[in-house]
C-alpha cells in the first residue's frame, strides 16, 4: 500500500505546539526529550518529529499490528531513536514502565480511524466500499462490527448509535436491522448502507453526507471501544507528562472533543473552596491551556487534505506535579 496518501492531519500546528517541550539542543546522549505518539497510524507524524526535533527519543504505540509494520519501514532511518509498541493508548503508563521511562516530555494523539483504516477496503470501515462488516482496529482480538449488528438487543444498539454516533434516526434503524438480521446475518457493509438509506425519511437524507456515516461511527466505536479507552488515556498521559512538557490532542468528532476538553479544564482549574485567602500548592492548576478552545485546520488544509475538515486540535502544557 502506498504510503504517500497519507496526509498527516495540522501537521505544522502540532509540531509548533509541542516545540517548547522539546527542543532540547545538546542534551547529553540518552538525555533528550521523550515525545509519545499514541496513535502511530501510518507514522507520518513520527516521522515529523523525529526530523524537526534531532535530540527527541520517539515512543509509538498502535494497536493495528499491519500499521506497526508499515511504520516500522518509514521510521527505519531513525535507528534506536524510535520505539514502536503494539498497544492501546490506555496502556501507556504500563508501556513508560516497562521501557523504564518515568516522566515524558510530549504527548501527541490523532484520534479516530486511521487513513490506512479507510482506505483498505477489507477492513469495512468506509461505507463508501462493500466489504466485510469488521472495523476492529487489532484484528487480533474481539468482536467485529457483524457479531454487534447480529448479536445484540434492540435497545443496546439504538443508545450506541445515539450515544456514539448522535444519530437522531437510531429507532428506526435498529428496527430496520432487527428485522433483517432474522432474515439472514449482516456480513458486509453495502447491505447495511441500503438498509438505512431506505429506513430513513427522505428529510434526513438530504442533510449531513453520507446517511450511514452516523451508524458506522457509532459501530466503530463501539467495536474499539474508542471512549472508554480514551477516558483512561488522556489523564494517564496528562500524569506521565513531566513539568514544562506539553500534550497535542487531535480529536474528529464531539464526544471525542468534549471528553479532552472536559479533562484538560479540570487540569487548568483551581479546585480551592471558595474563600481562601491564599490558594496552598496541592489546588493550584496543574495545566497551562495552550489553545483557546478547538483550533480548526485551515481552508487550505481541509482543500488539500479533505480528510482534516473534521478536526479539532487542543493542547495544553504541565506547570506543575501533583502534590501528594
Amino acid at each position: 500500500m502506498s504510503q504517500t496518501r497519507h496526509v498527516p492531519v495540522m501537521l505544522q500546528r502540532c509540531l509548533d505546539l509541542l516545540a517548547p517541550a522539546l527542543q532540547r539542543p545538546g542534551a547529553p546522549a540518552g538525555e533528550g526529550p521523550v515525545v509519545v505518539d499514541c496513535t502511530l497510524g501510518l507514522g507520518g507524524h513520527s516521522e515529523a518529529l523525529l526530523t524537526r526535533f534531532p535530540d527527541a527519543r520517539l515512543i509509538a504505540l498502535d494497536r493495528d499490528t499491519e500499521a506497526l509494520r508499515l511504520s516500522a519501514e518509514r521510521l527505519a532511518p531513525f535507528g534506536d531513536r524510535a520505539t514502536l509498541v503494539h498497544a492501546v493508548y490506555d496502556e501507556l503508563p504500563d508501556v513508560l514502565t516497562r521501557l523504564g521511562v518515568p516522566r515524558v516530555d510530549g504527548v501527541l494523539f490523532d484520534l479516530g480511524v486511521s487513513s490506512m483504516q479507510l482506505d483498505e477496503a477489507d477492513r469495512g470501515f468506509a461505507y463508501a466500499q462493500d466489504a466485510p462488516l469488521d472495523m476492529r482496529m487489532d484484528q487480533t482480538t474481539g468482536v467485529g462490527a457483524a457479531e454487534v449488528l447480529n448479536t445484540y438487543p434492540p435497545g443496546e444498539l439504538v443508545r450506541i448509535l445515539r450515544a456514539y454516533g448522535e444519530e437522531k434516526q437510531a429507532k428506526r434503524i435498529v428496527s430496520a436491522i432487527v428485522r433483517e438480521r432474522e432474515k439472514e446475518p449482516f456480513a458486509n457493509s453495502a447491505r447495511l448502507v441500503e438498509l438505512i438509506r431506505d429506513a430513513l425519511p427522505q428529510a434526513a437524507k438530504r442533510t449531513g453526507g453520507n446517511p450511514a456515516k452516523r451508524t458506522f461511527q457509532a459501530l466503530r466505536i463501539e467495536v474499539n471501544g474508542e471512549l472508554t479507552v480514551l477516558e483512561r488515556a488522556v489523564p494517564a498521559a496528562v500524569a506521565a507528562l513531566g513539568v514544562g512538557g506539553r500534550i497535542a490532542v487531535l480529536s474528529y468528532h464531539s464526544l471525542e472533543d468534549r471528553l479532552v476538553k472536559q479533562v484538560f479544564a479540570a487540569g487548568a482549574a483551581n479546585t480551592a473552596p471558595p474563600g481562601l485567602p491564599v490558594v496552598p500548592e496541592e489546588y493550584q492548576p496543574r495545566l497551562k491551556l495552550l489553545t483557546r478552545g478547538a483550533e480548526l485546520p485551515t481552508e487550505e488544509e481541509v482543500a488539500e487534505n479533505r480528510r482534516a475538515a473534521p478536526a479539532r486540535l487542543r493542547a495544553a502544557e504541565r506547570i506543575r506535579e501533583d502534590v501528594a
